[in-house]
């Protein structure tokens, strides 16, 4: 009776010792999982922070564009009024010929 008795107790060890490594190994992984977590938020943290910053950055030179295209575009207006007081008929012939131009150019299909 000795022999089926120690076979039911390595069984039963057996299966305890599988039961701990697979605790063993469920406490590993929830380990390894929230370390991976942690890790993926930081990374998520930190490409958002770059991207800010290079939207930042963007923003300011998109702002400079902006400001200097208007700048110029100001120029032009005050140089464009300076040239129509100096020689208006000048002007009037001009716009009255790519006005001619445009209208026949929008005219044909």
């Amino acid at each position: 009776m000795n022999e089926s008795r120690d076979p039911d107790k390595a069984e039963q060890s057996g299966k305890e010792h599988l039961k701990a490594a697979a605790e063993d190994l469920k406490t590993a992984a929830a380990g390894k999982i929230e370390e991976l977590h942690q890790t993926a938020s930081q990374k998520a943290e930190e490409f958002r922070k770059a991207a800010s910053e290079k939207a930042k950055e963007a923003s300011s030179v998109a702002e400079d564009a902006w400001s200097s295209a208007a700048s110029a575009g100001q120029s032009w207006l005050a140089e464009g009024e300076a040239y129509i007081r100096k020689n208006p008929i000048q002007a009037v012939l001009v716009a009255l010929g790519v006005g001619l131009i445009v209208g026949i150019g929008l005219r044909r299909p």
